[in-house]
């Protein structure tokens, strides 16, 4: 092709901004204007002779590939969008047009840089989508994990860690994913540092090969001669710091730069805000259905329990029990030692309760000192027997409470489904019935229901 022309017209394309770029059939540069230079961070000559996807951003390639394969078939491209990775190893966002000269066996494509566009219609985006996720996420781990998501198609990034603080400064990693790509060039314990620098100063960190020199005395420490691509946000909520975005990506790719601070911090207030509504709306579900003192479930969470164990046993025709259980003395010890003794008895009780549990079992806190216990799928009378007894023993075992050794007892009232009855108010007054009887008798002992309700 004859460049002569575009010599002649140089001194006047290089007062466009967009770049002019024009390259063989293999995709090698044959020319660009001097606006390349402010778009790509490469001069001119720098770029004469090299293959344009070397520069084209790895995500992109594929699609970039199939534009230049129309194009040289004749098509005209003139809305093609896609990602460069600038000499300073930032990422920029390209529009192109371009056309293929049938007579020079060239491609001659015209590139504007939109990134400043693009990255405030993404912010948009990430807004409305990290507000979409903190309504339809079920829980935390899910809310994390959509998070990850949505910032992953933000910027390039190998590791991603959402990092929180609780009231007594203890770091959790509440969510950690990195991917079998990641150079790992820090020490847990160094990541951890870094993460509690972020929070402690409330302040973005941004740590690569550049401005290492430039980092704090205590972060250089930490980071010593590691090859890093590290950015760290705080997470602000409306009252408070509560942890950390941290993001890492390979040095040896898109570098993190002033963009991706400005998008992550962005990011990081609707994060932290949607944390903290996730959180205070898993408190408020499991106040509902979890007893305070104990953290057992309570009569709501037990009943679904109990109607899931009656489904399952009636489409597998099997049976279950329930253990119905009142601590022998504890009001006279409440009032001996006051209700915060109290309350850590109940507490250990809990506790000494739930260790003879199976995971699928419940027990429930259904006041004062009361508790039921819901075991599904038994298969024998000698089985629920069994753990009822282990479950006396363990509670007859002394109590060590502020320096105070004290012993209670149990009394334990048991009944069956279907054999003392199908509905949730029968069987529970089999067991109650079963219960008091066992007092009546002296207390720390077992009582299967004989089947017969006491009317009131």
């Amino acid at each position: 092709m004859n460049t002569t022309g575009f010599e002649a017209l140089s001194q006047y394309i290089d007062l466009l901004l967009d770049a002019i770029c024009v390259v063989d059939k293999a995709g090698r540069f044959e020319f660009v204007s001097a606006g390349a230079e402010r778009v790509f961070g490469y001069t001119p000559q720098e770029m004469l002779g090299r293959q344009m996807l070397e520069l084209v951003h790895p995500e992109d390639r594929a699609r970039t590939i199939q534009a230049a394969n129309d194009v040289n078939a004749g098509a005209l491209k003139v809305d093609f969008k896609n990602r460069y990775i600038r000499k300073d190893g930032q990422i920029v966002h390209l529009l192109w047009s371009a056309r293929w000269s049938a007579a020079d066996q060239r491609r001659v494509a015209v590139a504007r840089d939109i990134t400043t566009s693009q990255l405030a219609k993404q912010r948009q985006e990430a807004l409305y989508a990290i507000s979409q996720a903190s309504f339809s996420s079920e829980d935390l781990s899910e809310l994390y994990h959509n998070i990850h998501q949505i910032v992953a198609n933000l910027m390039p990034l190998q590791r991603f860690a959402i990092v929180l603080q609780d009231n007594v400064d203890e770091l959790s990693f509440a969510y950690d994913v990195s991917d079998n790509a990641l150079l790992a060039a820090l020490s847990e314990d160094s990541f951890s540092q870094l993460c509690q620098q972020v929070i402690d100063h409330a302040e973005t960190i941004l740590i690569t090969q550049d401005n290492l020199k430039k980092q704090s005395p205590s972060v250089r420490l930490l980071v010593k001669d590691k090859n890093l691509n590290w950015l760290g946000v705080a997470l602000k909520s409306h009252t408070a710091v509560i942890g950390a975005l941290v993001l890492e990506n390979n040095s040896g790719t898109a570098v993190y730069a002033s963009a991706e601070v400005e998008v992550l911090e962005f990011v990081s207030v609707q994060v932290a805000v949607a944390i903290e509504r996730k959180q205070m709306l898993q408190r408020l579900q499991r106040s509902a259905l979890y007893d305070h003192l104990t953290q057992l479930p309570n009569r709501e969470l037990f009943y679904d329990r109990f109607q899931i164990a009656v489904l399952r046993a009636q489409r597998e025709q099997t049976q279950f029990a329930l253990l119905y259980l009142d601590l022998d003395n504890f009001k006279q010890i409440n009032d001996q030692y006051g209700h915060r003794f109290g309350d850590a008895l109940l507490q250990q009780s809990a506790q000494r309760i739930l260790s003879c549990l199976r995971q699928s079992d419940t027990v429930a806190r259904f006041g004062g000192d009361e508790f039921v216990v819901l075991l599904p799928q038994t298969t024998t009378e000698n089985y629920v027997m069994q753990l009822a007894e282990k479950i006396r023993k363990v509670l007859n075992q002394p109590f060590q409470l502020s320096e105070q050794l004290v012993q209670i007892a149990a009394s334990i009232g048991i009944a069956s489904y279907p054999q003392h009855g199908q509905s949730k108010d029968t069987l529970l007054s089999h067991a109650d019935n079963a219960m008091y009887a066992a007092k009546k008798a002296g207390g720390n002992r077992l009582v299967y229901s004989d089947g017969n309700v006491a009317k009131s």
